[in-house]
């Protein structure tokens, strides 16, 4: 039975669904924790941690969540949540391992307590030992594809096909090659943590730009440089003077590839 629950996720709404339906699947469970980031994940897993399940989410605000696991050692069995497609989620599978695809339903969330809840502690201890390669692996796939939330739909885009995410009262959101927009739900530190650095490049506080939508460099007032994108951007790209030497390193060493 199902009593203390740790919750590893940055999405606040996800975190009000999932107490939800633990309120309906396993309703003698009590939330005894909800961790943020991989910082505060690393700091409380340090200490002494009564647990019977830890619901982790694989993204997290700074970084994706198997860096937890080159800092500590979880014992407590974990069962992932992602937003990613089942291709993504194949190492789960070949390794028995269990997952909650988002968004999940009641049913989907009953069938993984249960598992759990039939497995022996040899088991158990075969997965821990898994779940950090798993991780890994499905880190690995995941940035190749982003999941968006886009009015009642989940629309898959390709990394590849990004132009540039920008940021702006908060909000950021995501250009495709093509010219099409849609919100992130996450900032541009933690996309910084989870985007293959050889593509993309932190241009400033508001552009993370892709080195397929660079079309041409201006010299800029101040000796600061002005991008010009293939696509029209809500503002004007500029490098500052300090990164100049940084970007054209970056800018060198893709066009090299």
């Amino acid at each position: 039975m199902i009593k203390r629950v740790i919750i590893v996720e940055d999405e606040t709404a996800a975190v009000v669904n999932l107490r939800s339906m633990l309120s309906i699947v396993a309703p003698g469970a009590e939330v005894v924790e909800v961790l943020e980031s991989v910082e505060e994940a690393v700091e409380f897993f340090k200490g002494e941690v009564e647990a019977d399940v830890v619901f982790m989410d694989i993204h997290l605000a700074d970084g994706d969540s198997f860096r937890i696991f080159d800092s500590v050692d979880i014992e407590i069995p974990i069962i992932f949540t992602t937003a990613y497609d089942q291709y993504a989620l194949e190492a789960f599978k070949v390794n028995s391992i269990d997952y909650l695809l988002k968004p999940f339903k009641e049913e989907e969330l009953r069938r993984a307590l249960e598992k759990l809840h039939r497995l022996t502690e040899g088991e158990r201890q075969e997965r821990r030992q898994q779940n950090r390669r798993v991780a890994e692996e499905i880190a690995s796939e995941a940035v190749q594809t982003m999941l968006l939330r886009h009015k009642d739909k989940i629309i898959p885009v390709k990394t590849e096909d990004v132009a540039f995410f920008y940021t702006s009262e908060e909000r950021v959101t995501l250009t495709t090659l093509t010219g099409e927009s849609y919100p992130v739900d996450k900032t541009l530190e933690a996309l910084v943590q989870i985007l293959p650095p050889q593509r993309f490049y932190r241009a400033n506080r508001q552009f993370i730009v892709s080195r397929r939508a660079v079309k041409d460099i201006a010299v800029w007032f101040g000796s600061r440089l002005a991008l010009n994108l293939t696509i029209e951007t809500p503002e004007r790209i500029i490098i500052s003077k300090a990164r100049v030497p940084e970007f054209k390193g970056w800018l060198q060493a893709v066009h090299n590839e």
